[in-house]
């Protein structure tokens, strides 16, 4: 597909009318890879579209900026599309009038992955095609489909990138905004029509106010779908993720509940240390916080959750205030992880009481407020918190939740005049607050979670990584089959992210949990007893040590061998290639209900000429030559059941 000249791209209703019909002056600057472009109308309402290529790659991205530099509130801004762009595409006969099931091959079809839900379905990218759903799935002449998020995170119900694909052709589209956006899409005889938004924004702007929208990125392309999203996984490693990049190592944690009593979390980390298991970072989680909370053995006990606002480090529980913890970390050469969740406030404390002004309410959750970090008091007061804590505890990854939906408290504090602009608002302080962190520490990792992965989307990747990807992480033993599924999806939207392994001594489960980022809790809490198995504490040391063996792998391309699915009696096969090596990894998962121990796998990137050394972590090795790989596949038995295998292979 190829981007029809319809600049500027984006388009909006001012006082009722179109902007464009409407007198403006213009000036273009550049500068680089980036262009600006202003538009002023005659009653000094700002526009600033600011537009950024990547040759490399060709893709597009942009983001507009709105302001008034006049002396009265502007007329009302309304229909904000920051995307209304227009694509050629080819011709179809009508679906409607061809009898036979459509052809996914060559009809318009829009891949969109499902937000993060707690099941094996996150991040997949074409989840209808499970339900042979193809009507939702196809886009033919005339059709139009709308999308959006739900709840006010970004990947809550659905996310927000898109892959059109056409004929060996097409565009992936992802929406910059951490809170609801809104997209739709038309279809005509030749062309797509290709519109993104903030959801309902109706508002004015004040004298000397300015505000951003959402940003869009664009990447057209020519190859198969699979192709298109590798070059996908390269832009986003390559221009978009400067928050996890900078120079630093991806994490892999033990994980310590937050209620455990100082003294015991750094026993644990001696003891890991003592028994030279290779994590680089220890990571303390909720319940440490609250100046009256009591320790408790694990995460099911107490009323830590009560205290959630009140950051102050717990007396009863570090009397030291984590500072001796930081120090033990740093004195064993690891790295800090702390979790907060700053812009959740309890109602029952007195902060809320004190600071009402600076909390955001709603009738549908009473007992929890939300900091409203566009209000300038709390997103300073929160800024120097956070900085605080970084510097005295000496925190190197900061861990930032969000646990439940923002979208009421924004939209019953919008007077009808100024619909969207909390919103907006508070999600331009999220930026600007992760951005002053970065800018303060330049060692510094944000890890973005919310409930699990619900705030993924351009915007928070270019700043964090997701390192907690899915709550159905979250049991002591989380289905390993949904792990799969996630390893398999999340990675074709995103080169970093991270997950759990649970708290199982199980080499299938571990082996299924094997990401850019790993987490591990088996000395997580008192229901825990780490160290007192020293065949447990050796298995630990080897799965960890296998573990950043394969870890380079992940960065490479990335191969669905089979269909993600977490059917039992399924097999499970993912391969990731690096071209530039001339090796690359496959995961092969064997349920425990399967009825086969032979497989052919369809190896991709095959050269015919040569021939690969494939090596199994549990021992064999074998060569196969490239020509039969291309045109038989690689033959595996297995006879086990409920195993995981992964083969690393070398081009000879």
């Amino acid at each position: 597909m190829k981007l029809l000249n319809s600049s500027p791209l984006f388009s909006f209703l001012y006082g009722g009318k179109a902007c464009w019909e409407l007198p403006y002056q213009s000036e273009v600057t550049e500068n680089g890879n980036e262009r600006k472009t202003t538009y002023l109308l005659e009653d000094g309402l700002k526009v600033t579209n600011v537009f950024k290529t990547y040759g490399a790659y060709g893709a597009y991205e942009w983001v507009n900026w709105f302001e008034n530099t006049g002396t009265q509130d502007t007329q009302i801004l309304s229909e904000l599309w920051d995307c209304d762009c227009i694509f050629s595409c080819e011709e179809e006969t009508p679906h409607a009038k061809n009898p036979w099931r459509p052809d996914l091959q060559s009809s318009m079809t829009v891949y969109s992955p499902k937000g993060s839900n707690w099941d094996e379905f996150e991040f997949d990218s074409a989840p209808v095609l499970r339900d042979k759903k193809y009507s939702s799935l196809l886009f033919a002449n005339g059709r139009s489909h709308e999308y959006q998020s739900s709840g006010g995170r970004s990947s809550q119900g659905l996310a927000p990138f898109f892959n059109i694909h056409q004929k060996n052709k097409g565009v992936i589209m992802a929406i910059g905004w951490t809170g609801q956006w809104n997209c739709r899409m038309s279809r005509s005889c030749d062309q797509l029509h290709l519109q993104s938004k903030i959801e309902d924004t109706h508002f004015l702007l004040h004298p000397g106010e300015k505000i951003r929208t959402s940003s869009v990125v664009l990447l057209p392309y020519e190859g198969s779908f699979e192709d298109s999203q590798n070059l996908w996984r390269r832009l986003v490693r390559e221009e978009f993720s400067d928050g996890i990049k900078r120079g630093r190592e991806l994490p892999f944690c033990s994980g310590f509940w937050g209620g455990l009593e100082s003294e015991r979390i750094m026993a644990r980390i001696d003891r890991l240390c003592e028994a030279e298991i290779p994590f680089n970072f220890m990571w303390i989680d909720a319940g440490w916080y609250g100046k009256d909370t009591k320790p408790t053995f694990n995460e099911f006990e107490g009323d830590w959750a009560t205290h959630t606002g009140d950051w102050t480090v717990s007396p009863l529980i570090h009397p030291k205030g984590l500072v001796d913890v930081g120090e033990k970390i740093k004195k064993k050469g690891k790295k800090f992880v702390l979790w907060f969740e700053p812009e959740r406030v309890r109602a029952n404390l007195s902060f809320a009481q004190d600071h009402a002004d600076w909390l955001l309410s709603s009738q549908t959750n009473p007992s929890n407020l939300l900091l409203n970090l566009g209000n300038e008091e709390a997103f300073s007061y929160v800024l120097e918190l956070l900085c605080e804590r970084i510097r005295t505890q000496q925190v190197d990854c900061y861990r930032q939740d969000f646990n439940f939906e923002p979208l009421p408290y924004w939209r019953a504090a919008d007077a009808k005049d100024r619909q969207g602009i909390t919103e907006i608002k508070h999600i331009m302080g999220l930026y600007r607050l992760w951005d002053s962190l970065l800018a303060r520490f330049p060692h510094l990792i944000i890890d973005n979670c919310a409930s699990g992965g619900k705030r993924i989307d351009i915007e928070t990747l270019r700043r964090s990584v997701p390192l907690w990807r899915s709550d159905a992480q979250c049991p002591a033993d989380p289905y390993p089959e949904v792990t799969q599924c996630h390893g398999m999806n999340f990675s074709q939207w995103m080169p970093y992210s991270g997950t759990g392994s649970g708290r199982l001594y199980d080499t299938y489960s571990m082996r299924s949990a094997y990401a850019p980022c790993l987490t591990t809790n088996y000395a997580y809490s008192e229901t825990e007893h780490f160290g007192e198995d020293p065949e447990q504490v050796a298995w630990l040391k080897e799965r960890a040590e296998e573990y950043l063996r394969i870890r380079p792998y992940f960065e490479g391309d990335i191969y669905h061998l089979t269909k993600p699915n977490a059917d039992l009696g399924a097999w499970c096969a993912v391969q990731w290639n690096r071209p530039e090596q001339g090796d690359g990894m496959l995961q092969v998962f064997v349920r425990e209900d399967s009825l086969y121990t032979e497989a052919s796998l369809p190896i991709k990137k095959i050269d015919p000429k040569k021939s690969y050394r494939f090596t199994d972590l549990d021992g064999d090795s074998f060569t196969v030559s490239g020509k039969e790989l291309a045109e038989r596949g690689l033959r595996l038995r297995i006879e086990e059941k409920r195993v995981a295998k992964i083969y690393v292979y070398q081009s000879i």
